[in-house]
């Protein structure tokens, strides 16, 4: 996570205790699911007063949260009133420009790809990437050589690349007020450094020397910043018309549904693969793309049998996540099934507004009664 990375990066000598409190701090209260939502706006918005924007997205989410005290997490947030287009160290990028990106490829052996993904892991600006837009960031890193006493980045500077450490000790010094540098910590072997460049131009927050030789690989913000707009606007364009469809998020607006679309993650199962089972705890949400899917339920007498048989834009999953209980039925894909799934966390965020709807729906449910025969 980004903001415990760089509490161990400026502060080593932290106990590992400390640091599990501190995730469990930022989980329990979805900072980084909120840090994640600034972030993606703020590429796509791109305002010139970056602060102020900020102050806006989250007068905007306390405004939502008092209207609807009965929801235990913000709504969706629409964009935040008077943002305004344009940079203040950075491009201005447009839909078109993002879109029209050309991959960018620097060749890397497997084992090296495999090292710069490890590295990546459980950074917010990483984690939240598909399979594929990962690829292509890590495909466009370039390598980076420096000797030791070298400054790779200096304290005040603007931003400009994120750095993955594959070979080498890199040490980080902060200056203090008298304009003394201060070592703080060292980064070795798969460590990484400069990430918040990659959202903005903010002054670096330290200086980072190399101590040894040094083999780095980085990417540069413009690049970065190309490959997740331009991936976010290719998901949009492609959920869009597709949510509309979903008769339950007919009832949201504009925003709302993009909102979920932002949200969404592919999932993809074989014919006969479970998707989920009855008993089972529950912890996502499906919407169909392409397919079908089976619900078999098993009834007290341990018989089992078909209630319903799902279609594209139908749903399953809400039941155990509005309830808290395990799963109610199991679902089954009947040939090849194509779904979207939201995970716990985004579906409480992102349909807060269809949580009566959806309360309402559960009513309507067959049960599996047996036999008739019998």
């Amino acid at each position: 996570a980004l903001l415990c990375s760089a509490l161990s990066s400026f502060a080593g000598n932290k106990k590992m205790a400390d640091e599990a409190e501190l995730q469990r701090y930022l989980k329990d209260n979805n900072v980084e699911g909120l840090l994640k939502e600034i972030v993606v706006k703020l590429c796509l918005e791109k305002p010139s007063n970056v602060l102020e924007y900020i102050k806006d997205f989250v007068q905007e989410k306390q405004r939502e949260s008092k209207e609807d005290d009965d929801e235990e997490e913000d709504l969706a947030p629409r964009a935040p009133r008077g943002s305004r287009r344009g940079a203040v160290s950075a491009s201005v990028m447009t839909q078109d420009e993002a879109l029209d990106y050309e991959k960018k490829v620097v060749p890397k052996d497997a084992a090296t790809m495999m090292a710069l993904q490890k590295a990546v892991t459980g950074n917010m600006l990483f984690s939240h990437l598909e399979e594929d837009e990962l690829t292509d960031v890590l495909d466009a890193m370039f390598l980076v050589g420096q000797k030791p006493g070298e400054i790779i980045i200096q304290q005040g500077d603007e931003g400009d690349n994120f750095y993955i450490v594959e070979e080498g000790v890199c040490e980080i010094f902060i200056a203090k007020d008298s304009g003394e540098a201060e070592k703080v910590s060292e980064v070795t072997n798969g460590g990484s450094f400069g990430e918040l460049a990659l959202i903005y131009g903010t002054p670096r927050a330290a200086t980072v020397k190399a101590k040894t030789d040094c083999k780095l690989w980085a990417i540069d913000r413009d690049t970065y910043r190309r490959i997740l707009m331009g991936s976010t606007i290719r998901k949009r364009k492609k959920y869009e018309g597709f949510l509309e469809q979903v008769e339950l998020l007919q009832s949201l607006d504009k925003y709302e549904r993009l909102a979920v679309a932002d949200a969404l993650e592919p999932a993809e199962f074989k014919d006969g693969e479970v998707v989920l089972k009855q008993g089972d705890k529950g912890d996502d949400f499906y919407i169909i793309l392409e397919g079908k899917a089976v619900v078999t339920q098993t009834n007290d007498k341990g018989e089992t049998g078909q209630v319903a048989e799902l279609g594209p834009a139908q749903y399953f999953g809400e039941i155990a996540l509005l309830t808290n209980d395990t799963r109610k039925a199991t679902v089954t894909a009947s040939g090849a099934l194509r779904t979207v799934k939201l995970d716990r966390e985004r579906f409480e965020r992102v349909l807060g507004p269809c949580a009566d709807i959806l309360r309402r729906d559960m009513g309507n449910y067959k049960k599996f009664e047996g036999n008739v025969s019998k």
